[in-house]
């Protein structure tokens, strides 16, 4: 017996008994995996890889009789074909058919899917027998299952949510009066402290990217600069200051960079 195992897809090859069985989680319904695995113009766009083989044509006759051929080329751009007959149809749970490649000498075994749902999708079952007494067919054929069910979980997986594009702001806190850095009260300098917790915080988190007081002449000033995705994050920011929620007049003049470079 032996194991292959390549990201979600396995499969198991048991060499005694000259059978493979695999499996893979997908997250899409059973309906669609159905769909891809009986739809001809779907199955030559995921069935393959261009270092190894390609799916080019594939005919079918998806009802309990009906005959289906593969042809392809691979990646030496030698041609080959399989074909088979369906023998059980029951969508969009279960498909079984024959399998007849012209490389393995003439002879015929079974494919069965089993599809059944998830709570996060499909979990697809494929037992293929009839490989007795040839060994190295049927290890072939496992470590094959394997990469075509990695293809079909990669064809059928949604694609990843784009993070939203970050933009950088810088911001301006002002103070109530020019002298306020020299000559705030204990209340005000309290508030201050909160501020500055406030905003190591965010620095911590990677929203703040820098921040701090700027020894402007004409009277100090508070700046930071921000990365988040939008003016109405970086106004949320602003909001959640202490410096602002305590009323004391301070208030930010928020500008957004028109480029910024950050290091790493």
């Amino acid at each position: 017996m032996t194991t292959a195992s390549r990201g979600a897809a396995r499969a198991i090859a048991d060499l005694d008994e000259g059978t493979i069985l695999a499996t893979v989680e997908i997250a899409a319904p059973p309906e669609r995996v159905f769909r891809a695995l009986t739809t001809a113009d779907e199955i030559v766009r995921w069935w393959g890889a261009d270092d190894l083989y390609r799916h080019t044509a594939w005919t079918a006759d998806v009802r309990v009789g009906g005959r289906w051929r593969a042809e392809g080329k691979g990646a030496d751009g030698r041609p080959f074909s399989v074909e088979g007959e369906y023998v059980a149809i029951d969508p969009p749970h279960r498909l079984v058919h024959t399998w007849k490649p012209e490389w393995d000498g003439g002879h015929v075994t079974t494919v069965a899917y089993r599809i059944e749902a998830t709570a996060t999708g499909s979990r697809v079952t494929l037992r293929h027998h009839g490989f007795d007494g040839r060994r190295e067919a049927c290890e072939g054929h496992g470590t094959g299952w394997e990469r075509v069910l990695g293809w079909l979980a990669g064809h059928l997986q949604p694609a990843p949510a784009q993070p939203p594009a970050e933009r950088f702001y810088l911001c301006r806190l002002l103070p109530p009066r020019p002298s306020f850095a020299r000559d705030m009260n204990a209340e005000e300098a309290a508030m201050m402290q909160e501020h500055v917790r406030y905003w190591m915080g965010h620095l911590q988190a990677g929203t703040a990217i820098v921040f701090g007081p700027v020894d402007d002449p004409v009277g100090a000033w508070g700046l930071g600069v921000v990365r988040v995705a939008d003016e109405s994050a970086v106004r949320a920011l602003e909001a959640g200051d202490p410096a602002i929620r305590a009323g004391r007049g301070l208030r930010y003049e928020i500008l957004p960079m028109l480029r910024a470079v950050v290091a790493g």
